[in-house]
């Protein structure tokens, strides 16, 4: 196993410990380096954008390797821990092994697997079914046996307030922990009450989603640390900016003919360009040939 202080689970573990973290959700290598150079610890790459990337809705149709190649891309862009929505581990425990060995070889810093059944559903919509205790237990015992490098972090999701009810959120939650996660996310909370109840009642790492237009409230992080919880999650947040900024321009340029109203939004030539490290890869490029 690794136990490398600089492994990208290790990494994860830092910051959380040290206190707790925002993670923006990053659809591509640069906004995950803007998360970067505006001073965040760590990033997280969401299952529902890169499947709203792919021109489909968050249903489970894309593969493991479609996950993995757009993770693979974003921790080769930055140095800050990647977390990954691995959906369902993508199959039954066997298959979680493979998930994990792909993930981890990707260079990612954890994955969180959720006890839906297949197809799954988005966590904040109607139509989630979930599997037995026993079921989601078997996986994360596959992936916690499957994983090299024992910090990598294997986050249990749970959907149960959504579908059954909030007392059954804590006991998956529970038994989730029993069988080896090292965090929990619980799906859906519908008040900040819930959120400060589930927070005394579950003892470990937590996760808080706080998407937009979902069933849970959007709460201030202050207040979610204040509860307990380590990790606080933004998963479309920029996704959702990125496509509206996108939907006015094209429109601008359609009804008015011309995109200067939208100028003054739009990162500038010099701006994508120092993003982009251009000036790094010139030098080295005279530097090779002499």
């Amino acid at each position: 196993m690794n136990d490398s202080s600089s492994s990208p689970g290790r990494l994860l573990r830092q910051a959380w410990e040290k206190e707790s973290i925002a993670m923006p959700g990053v659809f591509d290598a640069l906004v995950a380096r803007m998360a970067e150079r505006l001073g965040f610890s760590a990033v997280y790459l969401s299952g529902a954008a890169l499947s709203a990337s792919a021109g489909v809705p968050d249903v489970g149709l894309l593969t493991v390797t479609e996950f993995v190649e757009r993770a693979r891309t974003i921790t080769q862009a930055t140095t800050l821990p990647l977390l990954c929505d691995a959906d369902t581990g993508f199959g039954e425990a066997l298959n979680v092994e493979r998930t994990m060995r792909l993930f981890e070889s990707a260079g990612v810093a954890g994955i969180h697997l959720e006890d839906q059944e297949m197809p799954k559903r988005c966590g904040h919509l109607s139509g989630k079914r979930l599997v037995a205790p026993d079921v989601m237990m078997s996986k994360i015992r596959a992936a916690v046996a499957a994983r090299k490098d024992a910090d990598f972090v294997i986050i249990a999701r749970t959907d149960a307030r959504s579908v059954i009810d909030f007392d059954d959120a804590v006991r998956r939650s529970q038994a989730y922990l029993a069988a080896g996660a090292d965090a929990i996310f619980p799906e859906a909370l519908e008040s900040k009450q819930e959120f400060a109840s589930f927070a005394r009642q579950v003892q470990a790492p937590l996760l808080a989603n706080m998407t937009e237009f979902g069933r849970s409230p959007n709460l201030n992080f202050h207040d979610l640390v204040k509860m307990g919880y380590r990790m606080i999650l933004y998963p479309l947040s920029a996704y959702r900016s990125a496509l509206k900024a996108a939907q006015l321009t094209l429109a601008d340029i359609k009804s008015r003919g011309h995109q200067r109203d939208r100028i003054s939004q739009m990162l500038t030539r010099a701006e994508l360009y120092d993003l982009l490290q251009y000036k790094d890869y010139e030098e080295r490029d005279r530097k090779y040939f002499g």
